[in-house]
């Protein structure tokens, strides 16, 4: 069955033809209450929204089939990340769709309170001359702090320094080698407000980022200064900002975004000293149509192939990487898999080495889906997305270590898992050329079997007879043997079976194998 999205918010005609001309069924639903939300959205593989579709913990609850949430636009204050992960649904954004007409009217906004171009229109239309009245000043020279330096913070860079206007940013993930190639100063967020003519905000809202404009910094910051807001309400104390207008501390401020929208009474409104937009940041044809077809694009993408793009809670595989990645993440997750069905006791820590090629791949996937696998025999609503929750919330150490291949395999994995009595569980595998994984080591004993639904693991003293009354118990169980797999550490040493079974295997011939002399340990494991 093609998988169903629902449109829950406003986006471009074009969108809803992406998701017809890939194979997927689209439903367009907007302005849907809270209830009329919840009572349908468990009809869906994937969700489509802007900023007006709130997508809360409740109604990830009700979504039972929900993989993907996509929000056309930067901002997911609508959605909650925390539910979404744990219930496994990737959150997804547009970052780049309307960057730049975001850019684009930061800088709008930094020129018309320059130059008080809101009022100068209101007084003359008004029918009023007052000339003398609007006195502005230039940019050119200007210091101009950028608090966020990412992608439109970029940008806003770029087009200041166009204007002939010095650029000073604060931003902790700012390199200074990628300072130095964006011609900006990189400043401490103290030096930047007591140094800055105008100070804009691109960053968006955190626990650790709301109200970093607050009375202490508008107070830090330069005695006829001007703020710009283009990126989210809660990131400025409005009341503190008011005084400070009042106060003519600071010269103006330009806001696109409030901590109410919409911001029926809020107090910084009627003011000249004030220009305020709509929430128009990214309200242009052009960013519309963008959004739209990119969020319409990611959303197919992760539905039919697994491509993961803009993902805020998983780590990105592109459409390309994706086919050659995914044979490696199914023998990551069945590893993961195969040492959980052996595990008695609860987890410390797991850690995952790759070697050779395997280097080269998009590790951090790898890693969640050996997790997933790992957590799933004991917790079955875990998959690749909330496996490291999962984990850390269980106080699981994961450790990812790179490395060269020791073996005669080009590129291999391995996975083992120590438990809290202090034991272990070791297996390794690898993907041979025709995309199938294959199990190369269990402990420290070589081994050549590939994956199966139904397989029989058993560890023995390596004796003679044991494969003959193996295979005698499963006979007269009426248990076929697929393919047999033998492997041992040294002769006489423990010896290891894996056996493909057609079908499953009952408690009493489980029994039966487990008393066989020398058996040391018989588990049916289920991949």
């Amino acid at each position: 069955m093609a998988p169903r999205v629902l449109i829950a918010d406003k986006l471009s005609p074009a969108a809803v033809a992406i998701f017809e001309q890939r194979g997927i069924q689209a439903a367009v639903k907007t302005g849907l209450s809270k209830d009329e939300l919840l009572a349908v959205i468990a009809d869906y593989d994937g969700i489509a929204i802007r900023s007006s579709t709130r997508i809360t913990a409740e109604a990830i609850k009700r979504a039972a089939k929900l993989k993907v949430v996509g929000r056309a636009g930067i901002g997911v204050d609508n959605v909650d990340v925390d539910a979404a992960t744990a219930a496994g649904v990737i959150v997804m954004n547009t970052p780049f769709g309307n960057s730049i007409t975001t850019a684009e009217h930061a800088i709008a906004l930094m020129m018309a309170l320059a130059r008080q171009l809101p009022a100068a229109n209101a007084s003359m239309q008004a029918g009023r001359w007052e000339k003398n009245r609007f006195m502005g000043v230039e940019l050119t020279n200007k210091v101009l702090g950028l608090i966020g330096a990412g992608n439109i913070g970029a940008i806003v860079a770029d087009r200041a320094k166009g204007l002939r206007m010095r650029v000073v940013a604060y931003d902790p993930y700012l390199s200074p080698e990628r300072a130095a190639k964006l011609g900006i100063e990189k400043v401490e967020l103290n030096d930047l407000l007591a140094r800055a003519d105008f100070v804009t905000l691109h960053t968006p809202l955190t626990d650790e980022t709301r109200n970093i404009i607050s009375a202490d910094a508008i107070n830090r910051m330069k005695k006829g200064a001007r703020l710009i807001n283009c990126a989210r309400g809660g990131l400025v104390d409005e009341r503190a900002l008011k005084a400070a207008l009042d106060s003519e501390h600071l010269a103006g401020a330009a806001l696109d975004v409030f901590e109410e929208e919409p911001p029926t009474s809020n107090i910084l409104l009627g003011s000249d000293k004030v220009v305020a937009t709509p929430h128009l940041g990214a309200a242009t044809r052009e960013a519309q149509e963008n959004v739209a077809l990119q969020v319409a694009e990611q959303i197919s993408d992760y539905l039919l192939t697994g491509a993961v793009t803009n993902a805020l809670n998983m780590p990105a595989i592109s459409a390309e990487e994706a086919s050659k990645v995914r044979p490696w993440i199914v023998l990551a997750e069945k590893l993961g898999a195969f040492a959980g069905q052996l595990v008695d006791t609860s987890i410390a820590a797991v850690e995952i080495v790759y070697e050779g090629s395997a280097r080269e791949l998009n590790r951090d996937a790898l890693t969640q889906a050996a997790l997933a696998g790992l957590l799933k025999p004991r917790l079955t609503q875990v998959n690749m997305v909330n496996a490291p929750v999962v984990a850390k919330e269980r106080g699981i150490k994961v450790a990812q270590i790179a490395r060269d291949s020791d073996s005669i395999y080009e590129g291999h994995v391995r996975v083992m898992v120590t438990l809290a009595d202090g034991s272990t569980r070791r297996v390794a595998g690898t993907v041979f050329s025709d995309g199938r994984p294959r199990m190369i080591r269990i402990r420290d004993i070589n081994m050549d079997a590939e994956f199966a639904p139904h397989m029989l693991y058993v560890v023995n003293e390596d004796k003679p007879g044991m494969i003959g009354r193996l295979g005698t118990v499963l006979g007269d169980a009426g248990v076929n043997i697929a393919a047999f797999a033998l492997g041992r550490s040294a002769p006489g040493a423990d010896a290891i079976a894996l056996v493909e079974i057609d079908g499953g295997l009952d408690e009493a011939t489980l029994g039966l194998i487990r008393k066989l002399p020398r058996v040391k340990q018989a588990t049916v494991l289920n991949f």
